[in-house]
């Protein structure tokens, strides 16, 4: 979904690990400009005008403007996006231009709104599959969300990706068929975890237990005599 948004950005001359280290102490991190027949540009951003994209209510598919210090301004959508694994920084991303006229493949997120009849009377337990869909539509036309009541669905009743109501101008990509979410008894869902629980503790079945002590009493019959006993007698040679 497009944004009335401007980042302001600078193109960057040097590029490695030293100059992006200096870049993010002054407030900045790298990302690199492509897409849409044009050429690419490694360009400076601030990291706290993505980070308010990436956490509003479109996130990545949002459309917003980049403004290049002296140069071109584009509508961008960020395509990939690194965080530091322990402060949790942005530390880069990957910006694409994006073509108004031309239809995007975008993920968009599933809400499911109500308390479905399956859970609430039947004693059932919603189970979520899949939280997001693949979509193809024109950038003006990317949705926040995807919303579908599940009041209705009993025990046992799947929603599959071909259930969801769509816009006009959007076209589902992912398969038809793809579970979203069912209503499953609470029953089969403890039964289905209870064999995946006694691997994890390293159960052996009981008949594997019991092979184990007849190899390990036929082992004992020819082991050798313990250190101190008496050796078995010879028989008498024959004269």
């Amino acid at each position: 979904m497009r944004k009335d948004i401007t980042v302001a950005a600078s193109v960057r001359d040097t590029r490695g690990k030293g100059p992006a280290r200096r870049l993010r102490v002054a407030g900045q991190i790298p990302a690199v400009l492509y897409g849409s027949g044009g050429a690419a540009v490694a360009v400076s951003v601030s990291p706290k005008e993505v980070n308010k994209i990436l956490h509003s209510k479109t996130g990545h598919n949002t459309i917003f403007d980049l403004a290049i210090a002296g140069g071109e301004k584009t509508p961008v959508m960020v395509i990939d996006w690194l965080h530091d694994p322990v402060k949790d920084n942005l530390l880069h991303i990957d910006l694409k231009r994006i073509d108004l006229a031309k239809k995007l493949r975008v993920k968009v997120p599933v809400h499911l709104e109500g308390e479905a009849y399956g859970v609430k009377t039947e004693g059932g337990l919603m189970d979520i599959v899949n939280r997001e869909v693949e979509l193809e539509c024109l950038p003006d036309d990317i949705p926040e969300s995807l919303t579908h009541n599940v009041t209705a669905m009993r025990l046992n009743e799947t929603l599959r990706a071909g259930g969801l109501q769509l816009g006009e101008r959007m076209s589902l990509l992912s398969p038809e068929d793809l579970v979203v979410c069912h209503v499953v008894t609470i029953r089969e869902s403890v039964a289905a975890e209870v064999p995946a629980e006694a691997a994890a503790a390293g159960g052996e079945p009981e008949v594997a237990k019991k092979g184990k002590k007849e190899e390990e009493a036929a082992a004992g019959k020819g082991a050798a005599p313990a250190k101190g006993a008496a050796p078995a007698a010879k028989a008498p040679a024959k004269k």
